[in-house]
């Protein structure tokens, strides 16, 4: 097939891009590599992918609607797979206007350029952040969303909605994926897991929130990309869906430092700390729904996971230096 993968310059969209390269797929990969973490790791990733045979990258902004239409209309893609998006709950607290332009703009270029180029499938990233303050675990698709607690969470809420009116209208397949804190080599540097490797590695204390008392379901990349490619080729799917991709094991967040400071051989240092506005306490995935639908089995455990992340972390270190140095210059204004 001919996909457009939006974000392949991010984590999730370079892995999954590699892999449908690898199973033959023609894949046009949508970025505007953007300064909210390190360009340097984003272009190391996307050097990867365009010296692949059956790539072509297209750099553009998803509010660019004009450009992503054109796109679309002259590819005539088989299957679309909306990854791009303005990342990071913290962030949302002291940029806002990112998230209207990326999250919602950039998702409505997506829809209209899906529905007037006659894509039979869009697949795009929702986020587990939508169950916002429910308290029952595990989370099922079933819940009410309604209940978001940042601005990020509202955004994802958003594009579940828009996909909802795009499929009812005008008959667009609309496929939502909850993904659950994904984590893995090529990671982002603004997650907990390059930001506990790193402090570890420094000898630095590691920022522990809500006092260490937080479970997260730590979803394996590997995992991810495997569900996403289901519901990329999967048949017979209903025309609206919405599905939880995540690992099924809600972890204590201290039980995950304390292996990550045996992988790294460092007794990890912490600074306990309250609650984070627009955070939640515990996530874990009901995943019911995608293993009858899609036949998705994660079987990563978070020892086997993290031991990987580690792996690669400590082979590039030369990156890893890079975005330190990046992360950490003077900063003059907005990061985007």
């Amino acid at each position: 097939m001919k996909i457009l993968v939006t974000g392949t310059a991010g984590f999730i969209g370079f892995h999954l891009a590699n892999s449908l390269l690898d199973d033959g797929h023609e894949v046009v990969g949508l970025d505007n590599f953007n300064q909210y973490y390190a360009p340097v790791l984003k272009e190391r990733r996307h050097a990867i992918l365009e010296a692949r045979e059956g790539f072509r990258p297209f750099k553009c902004s998803l509010e660019d609607s004009d450009r992503v239409l054109a796109c679309m209309k002259q590819e005539r893609f088989d299957v679309v797979v909306n990854l791009a998006a303005q990342a990071g709950v913290r962030h949302s607290l002291t940029h806002p206007f990112d998230y209207m332009r990326c999250n919602l703009e950039g998702f409505l270029s997506i829809l209209e350029g899906c529905r007037h180029s006659e894509v039979p499938r869009l697949v795009y990233a929702s986020s587990s952040s939508v169950y916002g303050s429910n308290t029952k675990l595990p989370f099922s698709e079933s819940d009410s969303v309604d209940t978001p607690v940042s601005l990020y969470a509202a955004t994802k809420k958003a594009n579940e909605l828009m996909a909802h009116t795009y499929t009812h209208l005008y008959g667009l397949q609309t496929i939502g994926l909850r993904f659950f804190t994904v984590y893995g080599p090529w990671g982002r540097p603004d997650m907990a897991m390059w930001l506990f490797a790193d402090a570890i590695q420094q000898g630095k204390p590691i920022k522990v929130f809500n006092h260490g008392d937080m479970r997260r379901d730590f979803t394996y990349i590997a995992e991810i990309v495997d569900g996403v490619k289901r519901c990329v080729v999967t048949e017979g799917l209903d025309k609206y869906e919405v599905f939880n991709l995540g690992n099924h094991r809600s972890e204590k967040l201290m039980d995950m430092i304390e292996y990550l400071g045996k992988c790294m051989g460092k007794q990890p240092e912490m600074e306990l700390l309250p609650m984070q506005p627009g955070d939640v306490p515990a996530s874990f995935a009901d995943i019911d729904r995608a293993r009858t639908k899609l036949g998705f089995e994660p079987r990563t455990t978070i020892f086997d996971g993290v031991s990987a992340f580690v792996e690669w972390f400590k082979e590039n270190q030369d990156l890893v230096d890079q975005v330190r140095a990046w992360e950490s210059r003077p900063q003059t204004g907005t990061k985007v």
